[in-house]
């Protein structure tokens, strides 16, 4: 099969038309969360992003294998295989096992995703789960000559694979400053190289997550395990890998050096990237005191927050701006996000109250095609949201006798909101799933309202209207009768 898609290729720096390794199959591998803590924004940020570009791959006909990971082990506290493990450093604080830690968070991570309404990967494999894989590529890539062992810990020789690979290829740096920017080798260090990172660590007598290996007792270093996973469940190369540009500069950097030392291929053809997350217009970290937790952001329990936001709202923020930019949050940028949310779907709570025309005067098709040129130039969400809105007037429009559509069309026009709002950008009614029994109170006072201007007691309506306007209910009177929203 064949698609008009095009995708920003963080390897080649440009556009490229997508064309899958072996149609209509598309491997996706995305670096999932480290489970030592609870899930960030920035994380979230990326899995939505990737969540969306899974709907649309879907969408277009292709046969997925989402692959997206669980770092349980092996991930130190720096990226130079020095500190302590981020696991046992939690499990000590906490007084628990490093596995009821594990368990703790990725059971969070799941709540969490569940709330922005992400479809689970087709593979959620484990650091853990795959020990055996990750000794056996380790072993190869030392028979391929790109790997030493010293003292029971195994280091990937970054020189020597340079000089036969380009080792920034992902990134585009010099290696030359990249040593310049690392300090030199302590009389300790067992490195050969100061760009040398661990692929297998030697176990501390009190490290308490270790496993057998042909060079001692010991856990994985934290890039080997994409590698092994990628390469057991999509093959030596697949199509696209995903996560945040955080990545990029070191963890996906060294994972196609490993990819290429052990299988001579990089692991995969499309390399995307999301952007990172700022508050205000200042990056967000903890040391900043500005950044949030999603549960935060949800309840407004957060002295930057002017009140909580719906998690609907959140991931309609976050797909208003396209996965490569910059996400800036403010309490302004939050607001007209949840408003634009809400209008959307107000107007689609229009659709069964619809009353189709013998003629039509819309051209629904073209609208459908400008949705798919939006998705098909790198998943263009903002463009896309934009293509709603103009939906959105559409039905407005209609409901107000002011424009005509056919029978044929409303069922355009329903397939239309299916596709795009609720299976492409994933979002979903948050008022028609949690406010059954509000809806039957506002029937009841709407009828209330109808009864008093019936009776000519209009003080009594207008004080009904402007009561729940106060509360944040328009009300909203036609010849089909009153429907109402909430803003």
């Amino acid at each position: 099969m064949s698609s008009n898609l095009v995708i920003y290729n963080t390897l080649s720096r440009k556009k490229e038309i997508f064309e899958p390794i072996n149609p209509p199959m598309v491997g996706l591998y995305v670096c999932g969360p480290t489970v030592y803590s609870d899930v960030h924004l920035g994380n979230c940020r990326t899995f939505v992003s990737f969540d969306l570009i899974y709907r649309y791959l879907l969408y277009l006909g292709y046969k997925v294998r989402y692959v997206r990971n669980i770092t349980d082990a092996g991930h130190l506290e720096g990226d130079r295989d020095e500190g302590d493990d981020k696991f046992a450093k939690k499990a000590k604080l906490e007084q628990l096992e490093p596995m009821e830690i594990v368990q703790k968070y990725t059971i969070g991570f799941h709540d969490v995703l569940r709330l922005f309404n992400t479809l689970p990967p087709s593979i959620e494999p484990t650091a853990t789960g795959h020990i055996a894989e990750q000794i056996e590529m380790v072993k190869q890539i030392i028979n391929n000559g790109y790997a030493y062992e010293v003292n029971g810990t195994v280091y990937f020789d970054v020189e020597k694979y340079s000089k036969s690979n380009d080792y920034t290829i992902l990134t585009n740096r010099q290696l030359e400053d990249m040593l310049n920017n690392t300090r030199e080798l302590g009389g300790q260090d067992e490195k050969r190289g100061r760009l040398d990172f661990a692929l297998w660590i030697k176990a501390k007598p009190e490290h308490i997550m270790r496993w057998p290996s042909p060079w001692g007792i010991g856990f994985p270093g934290w890039h080997i395990e994409c590698s092994a996973m990628s390469n057991k469940y999509l093959g030596h190369q697949f199509d696209i890998h995903g996560g945040g540009m955080d990545l990029a500069a070191t963890h996906h950097t060294n994972e196609i050096a490993q990819s290429q030392a052990c299988n001579h291929t990089n692991p995969a053809k499309y390399w995307m990237h999301t952007n990172m997350l700022t508050v205000n217009g200042a990056r967000m970290s903890k040391s900043a005191g500005n950044g949030f937790l999603p549960r935060e952001l949800f309840t407004g329990d957060h002295p930057l927050l002017n009140r909580g936001y719906s998690p609907m709202s959140v991931r309609f923020f976050m797909l208003q701006a396209h996965y490569r930019s910059t996400l800036d949050f403010s309490n302004d940028a939050l607001e007209a996000s949840d408003k634009g949310y809400r209008r959307l779907m107000n107007a689609i709570a229009l659709l069964p109250k619809l009353k189709p025309s013998a003629t039509s005067e819309v051209d629904l098709e073209e609208i459908k095609q400008r949705c798919i040129m939006a998705m098909n130039d790198d998943f263009n969400s903002p463009v896309l949201i934009a293509e709603l809105f103009e939906v959105v007037r559409i039905i407005n429009s209609v409901y107000d006798n002011k424009t005509k559509i056919d029978a044929k069309g409303l069922n355009e026009l329903q397939t239309l909101i299916n596709d795009f709002v609720f299976n492409i950008l994933g979002l979903k009614d948050e008022h028609i799933e949690n406010n059954g029994d509000l809806e039957k109170l506002m029937e009841f006072i709407i009828k209330l309202r109808q009864e008093a201007k019936a009776a000519k007691d209009y003080a009594t309506s207008d004080l009904i209207r402007n009561g729940l306007q106060e509360m944040g209910f328009q009300l909203k009177d036609s010849k089909e009768g009153t429907i109402w929203s909430k803003s």
